[in-house]
């Protein structure tokens, strides 16, 4: 189903997408980097919406967010395609395929899937959620109308002012920063490695809760001076009590170095949790517990049901816990 896009203008005879920092520069009759996004020469429209590759109900763990209604399940839905190039995409067997041949799902349909399911959100992951702008502020407006809670998994690569739009019915983002600015210059049209550091900042200021991840992909991005970047990141423009996911690559699409080394994930979290309140590793089977900073205790436990020790958002000890519970 096409519909007219949002966030672009005509200069010079081609249409400028200001969905995402590519910024595609598109002539009539040919779509953007992403695919999805189409000039016909009179405006943009969108080829993916309602496309959808994938629905499933899922867990926030698997996510991962782990300060974000722990606990809680989302109907978890994609579509195909992605604004970034990857060469280690996990999921490339949907972020590679540009001919959105999926099944068409209206947003009441969506909504009615997750309440039949007993949801207790809805959340765009597997692919880049960006590329479905338009179809998440409907289906983000009318989940929040039935009360439950919106997410998305993203790269982080949208424009201020989309992020912004969709500020009004998202609840959480957990961004992926993949590195630094060499590895932003492999994967994007325009490297904007800054850009995707002031969304999570921005997210923080708009009321958005947000996680960050971060693939140490090996032979790329595995060394601690590489990590040290990220750390950087953080201290930035996030703020100690961000959560950060710390996760293992595993050979994919073109890439096939092999996986992670799980000690350097251990010590990459060590090295964080220096100046961090909460770091986890993820892709290592299982899922990690959340501790009180302050005084240790067990606040977290995710191990099959997970179970939360908190008072609303607190301690016992009183420390405040950043997240939603």
């Amino acid at each position: 189903m096409r519909v007219r896009a949002k966030l672009w203008r005509i200069k010079n005879s081609k249409a400028v997408c200001h969905l995402c920092y590519n910024l595609c520069q598109i002539e009539a009759g040919e779509a953007g980097f992403c695919g999805a996004r189409y000039f016909d020469g009179r405006e943009l429209v969108t080829k993916n919406y309602g496309v959808i590759s994938a629905i499933e109900n899922r867990p926030m763990e698997i996510k991962p967010f782990y300060h974000f209604y722990p606990g809680s399940y989302a109907l978890t839905f994609s579509t195909f395609s992605c604004n970034l190039d990857c060469p280690w995409c996990q999921n490339w067997h949907l972020s590679k395929e540009r001919e959105f041949r999926g099944q068409y799902v209206g947003p009441e349909e969506l909504v009615a899937m997750a309440v039949a399911k007993k949801s207790h959100g809805l959340c765009a992951s597997f692919n880049e959620p960006t590329i479905l702008f338009e179809y998440l502020l409907d289906v983000f407006s009318l989940a929040k109308k039935k009360g439950l809670h919106t997410s998305m998994v993203s790269n982080g690569y949208m424009t201020p002012a989309a992020l912004k739009e969709l500020s009004g019915v998202l609840d959480a983002i957990n961004i992926d920063v993949k590195g630094d600015e060499e590895i932003y210059k492999l994967i994007s049209r325009r490297e904007n490695l800054k850009g995707v550091w002031r969304n999570v900042k921005l997210c923080l200021d708009l009321g958005i809760h947000v996680e960050v991840i971060h693939l140490v992909v090996s032979g790329l991005n595995d060394s601690m001076e590489k990590f040290e970047g990220i750390l950087r990141g953080m201290e930035r423009y996030a703020q100690s009590y961000v959560p950060l996911h710390i996760n293992r690559y595993f050979p994919a699409y073109r890439y096939v170095h092999p996986p992670t080394s799980v000690e350097f994930l251990y010590k990459a979290r060590e090295k964080a949790k220096e100046m961090l309140e909460f770091v986890y590793v993820g892709n290592v089977g299982g899922h990690e517990n959340t501790y009180c900073p302050e005084c240790g205790r067990l606040l977290i436990e995710r191990r099959g049901v997970v179970k939360v020790y908190m008072e609303g958002n607190r301690c016992k000890c009183g420390k405040e816990v950043y997240g939603r519970f």
